[in-house]
């Protein structure tokens, strides 16, 4: 079959057929579809971090305030932007602030690193006025870079007028929204290490004992596998949490605005994610394409109903020989071999895609977690498990 030339594409409409889901095998549920799922949450959202996948929403698009949630964002600026060896000195700005507090002193020095674990850990809102100060200027620099970052991540129902999440008009998030910045901050190495914390020392300059934080989200002592994130309290938010879990591989975080039993709501939210929309292989690397002499660049998992599997569908895309569009998706130094992708569609939405080589051509690190981050910011019953076996027991073939 000729290519087209000239940087036009041909696609190609393929079935994926791949091992067994394993994902599945110990799941066995009994029906296709998940129960429904009930919060005490004015507004809710369930994410899978690995894929950005909404897995369970309630009102999530509603414009709530969202208290001390809001230092998210704030730790997520700041350990983009800034070396979390500089150290930070205490305004008389900072060390006034209102609300929850690491109660720093005027003129206390304190490095980013360890200001940020009082941030997140004790919720101080004099560190998060000190960080927003050390890293934009001001107050008013810094809440800029985090507008900036809400608009590059795709948070369509966020605006910030503070650090810290002290109640301001105009300063307003949604379950979805702030369930994609935690999906985002999660890929981040140091916000990740950070949140999961439960208890850290650090330096006091001004007493003979140290500073120990007891990180306030009882989640990561309530519930099995927890990692982060963050809790949040205002007279006008009342009580806001986003807690993340990880079993078996895979990272989902719950959010809640506005609910009186939160700590409940969220075991019951990971719970259902966890349940019924296990991460499921889709593709891994190296796999050969049948009918032309390519493989897989990347692997590719997607959270899945047990009912959705069968809905799957791939599309190949190959460029053309001069291979001028694919230069546009990969650094050009290493698209030797590059020959197409691979688009995964679920009900006609585009999930995901990986790269396709030549076999035996050089294929560079396997960067399925950044794509899958980036494809949506910008980017069982026996029965079942038989059928799936057979449709995903091959190789990729032409429909």
């Amino acid at each position: 079959m000729k290519l087209l030339k000239k940087c036009s594409v041909l696609p190609l409409v393929v079935t994926l057929m791949l091992s067994p889901l394993t994902a599945y095998a110990d799941h066995k549920p009994e029906h296709k579809e998940p129960p429904a799922l009930h919060t005490n949450a004015e507004t809710a959202s369930l994410i899978d971090v690995s894929s950005g996948r909404i897995l369970y929403s309630k009102d999530g698009d509603k414009e709530m305030r969202i208290a001390s949630l809001t230092k998210i964002m704030t730790a997520l600026v700041a350990v983009e932007k800034m070396d979390l060896k500089s150290m930070v000195t205490v305004s008389k700005n900072a060390a006034g602030k209102e609300g929850s507090s690491l109660y720093l002193k005027l003129g206390e020095k304190m490095s980013l690193e360890n200001m940020l674990y009082g941030l997140m850990l004790r919720s101080g809102n004099d560190a998060a006025t000190a960080i927003a100060e050390h890293v934009g200027g001001s107050e008013e620099g810094f809440v800029h870079l985090m507008n900036q970052k809400a608009e590059e991540i795709g948070l369509n129902h966020t605006q910030f007028k503070n650090p810290h999440g002290l109640d301001a008009e105009g300063h307003y998030s949604t379950a979805n929204d702030v369930a994609k910045l935690t999906a985002y901050a999660l890929h981040n190495a140091d916000f990740k290490r950070i949140v999961g914390t439960q208890q850290k020392k650090a330096p006091n300059p001004n007493e003979s004992w140290d500073y120990n934080w007891l990180n306030k989200n009882k989640m990561l002592r309530l519930y099995e596998g927890a990692d982060g994130v963050k809790t949040g309290y205002t007279k006008m938010a009342f009580r806001c949490l986003v807690s993340s879990a990880t079993r078996e591989g895979q990272q989902l975080a719950a959010v809640t605005l506005n609910d009186g039993d939160d700590w409940s709501d969220h075991a019951k939210m990971l719970n259902y994610g966890f349940e019924h929309y296990p991460l499921v292989d889709l593709a891994q690397k190296g796999q050969s394409i049948q009918k032309f002499q390519y493989v897989t660049g990347n692997s590719f998992k997607y959270p899945l109903l047990a009912s959705e599997a069968e809905s799957i569908k791939t599309k190949l895309i190959l460029y053309d020989q001069q291979l001028e569009e694919a230069k546009k998706i990969v650094d050009k130094d290493a698209d030797f071999g590059l020959k197409g992708r691979v688009e995964f569609m679920l009900n006609g939405v585009k999930i995901g895609h990986i790269p396709v080589y030549k076999k035996g051509s050089y294929i560079p690190k396997d960067t399925s977690a950044e794509t899958s981050v980036l494809s949506y910011n910008l980017i069982h019953k026996s029965t079942f498990l038989s059928s799936l076996r057979e449709v995903l027991g091959q190789i990729f073939t032409r429909e």
